[in-house]
């Protein structure tokens, strides 16, 4: 029996033209359907060093009718670093509908997570966010904040690295709804600071050793979780994507309070209910994101001219 299975590359997956506003909407949205789908926890191994391979499985709701695996690394020395596939499947045959390019995916739904944490879990009023890391998921976050972000103008910090944080800045520019400060210490970037979002990827200790330059009210968003764990001890509450992702954490079991993200989303538990609580959030990367994304751009893209691969199965049962 053949099959064809549709190949949809970055060029591909870019020419679909989701916007960021679309972006932050499909992770509300899959959060919100967390507890009708399947979703195990990802599965990590480490081939050297701070070297990953994650695999991460879902099951989309069953009206969906899709499944989907992606598989997402990180190797020092490549390029670019972060690399990802995902297969996505028809869950009433089994059939391999697509094999797409995942890069633009994770970048922009870590990104439309990070900015929905942000606007979630910040003190009403606030608006000025430390930024740590400033590669593409960075700028995935920025992106997707000002897409939907309606208070007063953002300002953002950003920690000087070489030339990234000019580079980041000159990036949006043009936008009317943001001020841009760049600063030389973690201790600057904090101070004044009503959240903090880390997207760097590796850290060999911790970013803010003094806890108390982390106000009342304080919202951190480490969209890569090291380097804050002596926060854990004392922060208020903390939110994350799932409980299997964080329940290794070596103080999960002395955190003050811990809920997951769609709890709140669909009302059943607070999030902020004070302007002093401070708060982690820490979203560890749903397979979810990636399904609804990958199946919105299969139904999405004109398969016309998409390269395709021709899938060879038998049609019955075979003898070896």
């Amino acid at each position: 029996m053949k099959s064809v299975t549709y190949y949809i590359g970055h060029s591909d997956v870019v020419r679909c033209c989701i916007s960021a506003s679309d972006c932050v909407e499909m992770v509300t949205q899959s959060f919100k359907m967390k507890y009708d789908s399947q979703l195990p926890p990802k599965i990590s191994i480490h081939p050297k060093g701070d070297d990953f391979v994650n695999t991460m499985p879902c099951l989309l709701p069953p009206q969906y009718g899709r499944m989907a695996v992606k598989i997402v690394s990180r190797i020092v020395g490549a390029e670019p670093s972060l690399s990802s596939t995902i297969q996505l499947f028809d869950s009433n045959t089994g059939q391999l509908l697509a094999l797409l390019d995942g890069d633009w995916i994770t970048a922009m739904r870590t990104g439309a997570v990070a900015a929905l944490s942000l606007m979630t879990f910040m003190t009403h009023g606030t608006s000025v966010v430390g930024l740590i890391g400033l590669g593409n998921t960075a700028r995935a976050t920025v992106k997707c904040l000002l897409s939907v972000w309606q208070g007063t103008p953002l300002k953002l910090r950003l920690l000087r690295y070489k030339d990234q944080a000019e580079l980041f800045a000159n990036q949006f520019k043009n936008e009317k709804n943001v001020e841009f400060q760049i600063v030389d210490t973690i201790e600057c970037l904090i101070d004044e600071a009503d959240a903090l979002v880390s997207c760097v990827t590796s850290a060999n200790g911790l970013f803010v050793p003094d806890e108390s330059l982390l106000k009342p009210g304080f919202l951190l968003v480490p969209v890569h979780t090291r380097g804050f764990q002596n926060c854990d001890l004392i922060f208020d509450k903390v939110f994350g994507d799932d409980r299997g992702h964080v329940c290794g954490f070596k103080y999960f079991n002395q955190f003050k309070s811990f809920n997951e993200f769609s709890e709140v989303l669909l009302g059943r538990v607070p999030g902020r209910e004070s302007d002093d609580e401070r708060i982690i959030c820490y979203n560890i990367g749903l397979g979810l994101h990636d399904a609804l994304f990958a199946s919105t751009v299969y139904d999405k893209i004109d398969k016309s001219g998409l390269s395709t691969i021709v899938i060879d199965k038998p049609s019955g049962k075979f003898w070896v």
